[in-house]
């Protein structure tokens, strides 16, 4: 019979795996690509079990004491945004916070994302209105989409936020030239664009959530009951018997109001 870790032995076994003590910072772009796909999703910032690239990067704040961007670490900010540039989605799904993830853990988010674009397309006609003109002209800068939809700046903006927060479309930074120099913008996208296949889970989006919050407590290793429910933006799809189901069906084990993957 296999031994099964204490609570003391997984959080030791995190502080390795999400990397979380300053001899263990990554160095360089290529060791925060290896930290990713071998965790499947990073937050950007640290704000709960899962793992975060600035926390695994141990550097000094670009402005000591500042709150927002002034706290992201001083030289190795631009990578949340040089691993999307490597072909690796980011989606606004951690509750409006983006999060960074692998083919694998997008196949376990497609079925939801899918599930938001029906579900947000029926309940308000501007939502509508911006994912069918997506469909129809495909990924589309935000600087066209406001004049191609007749919109003002705010108006798109509190238009592609709950799409964003919901997964139903994906923003991208992309640089556009202005003069002798260049400035960074954002593209929008449907989820069904920048995904196209089926992530194979099933279409029930429940089952689907199950299995990236599954996915979710491998990566944090070791992770406080009560914070899963907080993870991702979609509450309609929880239900109070979700962690249950999982630890019936010997993907997860509970330790001292902690879970952790079974085996």
């Amino acid at each position: 019979m296999g031994c099964v870790e204490s609570l003391t032995a997984l959080l030791r076994r995190r502080e390795v795996e999400c990397r979380l003590t300053p001899d263990l910072a990554l160095q360089t772009l290529g060791d925060a690509e290896t930290f990713l796909r071998g965790r499947g999703l990073l937050t950007r910032t640290a704000d709960c079990a899962l793992p975060s690239l600035y926390e695994a990067c141990h550097e000094d704040p670009y402005k000591p004491g500042s709150p927002g961007f002034g706290s992201w670490p001083a030289t190795k900010w631009p990578w949340f945004g040089e691993l999307a540039e490597r072909g690796y989605l980011l989606a606004a799904v951690h509750r409006g916070k983006n999060l960074l993830v692998t083919s694998e853990v997008a196949d376990l988010l497609d079925p939801i994302c899918r599930a938001e674009i029906t579900r947000m397309h029926a309940a308000d006609p501007g939502w509508r209105r911006l994912l069918d003109h997506l469909a129809a002209a495909g990924p589309s800068s935000i600087d066209d989409l406001r004049v191609e939809l007749r919109l003002k700046r705010q108006e798109l903006k509190a238009l592609r936020a709950p799409l964003e927060r919901c997964g139903a479309i994906v923003a991208r930074s992309v640089q556009v030239t202005a003069g002798d120099g260049h400035l960074h913008s954002s593209e929008l996208a449907r989820w069904d664009q920048v995904h196209p296949g089926s992530g194979g889970t099933g279409t029930d989006p429940r089952r689907a959530l199950a299995d990236l919050i599954a996915a979710g407590v491998r990566a944090a290793v070791v992770a406080p009951e009560r914070e899963l429910r907080r993870w991702f933006s979609w509450p309609w799809y929880w239900t109070d018997a979700l962690v249950d189901g999982l630890v019936r069906a010997g993907r997860l084990r509970r330790v001292d109001g902690h879970v952790t993957v079974a085996g």
